[in-house]
């Protein structure tokens, strides 16, 4: 869901962690506007980047409830909205159809 949102892995291959997703942002995304629009709007908190790629990554935590179905379909339909909203993102549907089809592939 993140990838086709323009949210590309930070950590390579072999390296990352099943409880944290670190993706680079889109270009042009307003790192700091993002995250509190996700905060207000969906009360939706993820981390920001730290040290030398602060203001380049978001850090989407995976851990005990986060990482149930229902909460990541939720965020991606949050993040999504944002992006569209924002002009990042042409329509919606994208984000949350890659994830539904991760799911169901996984479900068989």
């Amino acid at each position: 869901g993140l990838s086709a949102l323009g949210c590309r892995s930070f950590a390579l291959d072999g390296h990352r962690l099943p409880m944290l997703n670190a993706v680079w942002i889109p270009d042009g995304v307003d790192d700091a506007a993002l995250r509190r629009q996700l905060l207000l709007e969906h009360n939706i908190e993820i981390g920001a980047g730290l040290g030398e790629v602060a203001g380049k990554i978001w850090r989407i935590g995976l851990m005990g409830e986060s990482s149930r179905r229902e909460n990541v379909l939720r965020f991606l339909g949050a993040l999504e909205a944002c992006l569209y909203q924002a002009g990042h993102v042409k329509s919606i549907g994208p984000g949350m159809e890659a994830a539904v089809t991760v799911y169901a592939k996984n479900d068989g």
